[in-house]
């Protein structure tokens, strides 16, 4: 057993701090490298249709039907994400296997929160769910879902999975995960989504909470260890989620939301992006010497913090030479998917090195 570590979506904005100049990319077709204007719909698209009709014969389909809409809620795949990160950690925290009624208890009760979280995100985002084209097939706004139905859902739904970790896992894992959800419903969503560029930075802070909520289940507190890895998933936020951005700038400036690539360069938004990717492996290898990770750890963990630095300074340097090719901004952001699952595999195996 490895040792322990010591306990321990403002103003609007209306212009980001700089212009794009004549190096800076502008993508043809109109989807520009260079700030957008907010609220002007640009999408062409047409309005969102409701899902009407009867439901389909037979008690399965019928089900389906029923429970299928309020499932999409919940976004079981960005939970997946959020999970990934939760077991590596509590086996961390253990320093091997915790014991698995724990485990299965605090990732029922996550992922309960989550889809709550997730829920009521879209119970306050209806309105420019319908505007941006990515999110137009949602429940609320396809009529699946009734806005009051999907605001009860997300409420009982959050109280039940705060509950559930307050008596099958601890106080502290239930307190960390309404913490969370605070984050995530009134601090991103409701305060900052609409408000800074900056939203997804500090509101994301909501999706590093599970690898805290999960050494919180095990150990009952928090560790520099922890903290550490809080620092790789919020560092981690920025580069992942503005090459969505990025390719879906102009559903955000139809919705009139401030995302960082809708108001800034393509250029400016690559450059923060490996700055914060800089940030996040140094955290990832800080965690050696705090953690006790292995010489395994550290390879592997440096390995793929410059294999995706270098995918974010490819996007810089496509963004300041159109010559050298289209942006390919999603291949960071999947690619930022294989990083953290990839991590958090190699934290998980080295917990059983025997070195």
């Amino acid at each position: 057993m490895r040792p322990s570590s010591p306990s321990l979506d403002a103003s609007p904005v209306v212009a980001p701090a700089g212009h794009a100049g004549a190096a800076e990319r502008v993508p043809a077709g109109g989807e520009a490298g260079a700030p957008l204007a907010l609220g002007t719909d640009r999408t062409g698209g047409d309005a969102p249709r409701t899902v009407g009709g009867p439901p389909p014969r037979g008690a399965l389909a019928r089900f389906r039907w029923t429970v299928g809409p309020y499932v999409a809620l919940t976004k079981p795949r960005v939970i997946e994400l959020l999970l990934v990160t939760t077991i590596p950690t509590m086996f961390l925290a253990a320093g091997g296997f915790p014991p698995l009624g724990l485990v299965v208890a605090t990732l029922v009760g996550g992922a309960g929160a989550a889809g709550a979280a997730n829920t009521l995100n879209q119970y306050l985002d209806r309105d420019i769910d319908a505007v941006m084209n990515r999110t137009r097939r949602r429940p609320i706004v396809t009529g699946r879902a009734t806005p009051r139905a999907a605001l009860v859902f997300g409420a009982v739904l959050g109280v039940v999975s705060l509950a559930w970790l307050w008596l099958a896992v601890n106080p502290a894992s239930a307190l960390f995960t309404g913490a969370a959800i605070a984050i995530y419903v009134v601090g991103y969503t409701m305060i900052l989504k609409r408000r800074t560029p900056q939203n997804i930075v500090w509101g994301g802070a909501a999706g590093c909470m599970p690898v805290v909520i999960g050494w919180s289940a095990v150990t009952g507190g928090v560790s520099w260890s922890a903290l550490l890895l809080f620092g790789v998933v919020f560092f981690w936020t920025p580069p992942h989620y503005w090459p969505l951005s990025m390719k879906f700038r102009r559903d955000y400036a139809a919705a009139g939301v401030p995302m960082l690539p809708v108001v800034a360069a393509d250029t400016r938004v690559a450059r923060e992006m490996i700055a914060y990717t800089l940030a996040m492996i140094a955290c990832s290898l800080l965690l050696v010497p705090v953690a006790g990770m292995t010489w395994v750890y550290a390879v592997v963990a440096a390995a793929l913090g410059a294999w995706f630095l270098w995918s974010c300074v490819t996007l810089l340097r496509r963004a300041q030479d159109p010559q050298r090719g289209p942006l390919k901004a999603m291949s960071v952001f999947h690619g930022s998917i294989t990083y953290l699952t990839l991590l958090s595999v190699a934290i998980a195996v080295d917990v059983f090195l025997p070195l």
